[in-house]
């Protein structure tokens, strides 16, 4: 079941991936990718390392949209739906976030251990 809460996390990486693949960035997107495997560690510091990462993503994400706007608009080329697209894909980056704040996720990514009861 926390596949599926962490469906939009591995969603969001693979679009950045993605965009920096496709930028010839084949660094970032392989570092994103490996970035993926923290989240097969119960650590209390992997949800603070992926929500850090998921808001530079979105950050990015809006970089990208004033750049490309800019460059479309002085090539008279429309925009509008471009900037919508990406402004969707950066909000959903960054609400990705939020799925760590789940009380099954807490539980995963905490670093207190379980004590047996007598």
């Amino acid at each position: 079941m926390n596949f599926l809460r962490l469906l939009p996390v591995f969603i969001s990486f693979l679009l950045m991936a993605a965009h920096f693949l496709r930028a010839g960035q084949m660094v970032f997107a392989v570092a994103l990718l490996s970035l993926l495997l923290l989240l097969l560690l119960r650590k209390a510091w992997v949800p603070r390392v992926m929500t850090l990462v998921l808001i530079l993503a979105a950050v990015e994400w809006l970089y990208t949209i004033f750049n490309v706007a800019q460059m479309r608009i002085s090539l008279g080329m429309p925009w509008m739906r471009m900037a919508i697209i990406l402004g969707v894909v950066a909000l959903f980056t960054a609400l990705s976030s939020l799925v760590f704040r789940s009380e099954a996720l807490r539980a995963r990514f905490s670093d207190v251990k379980q004590s047996e009861t007598p």
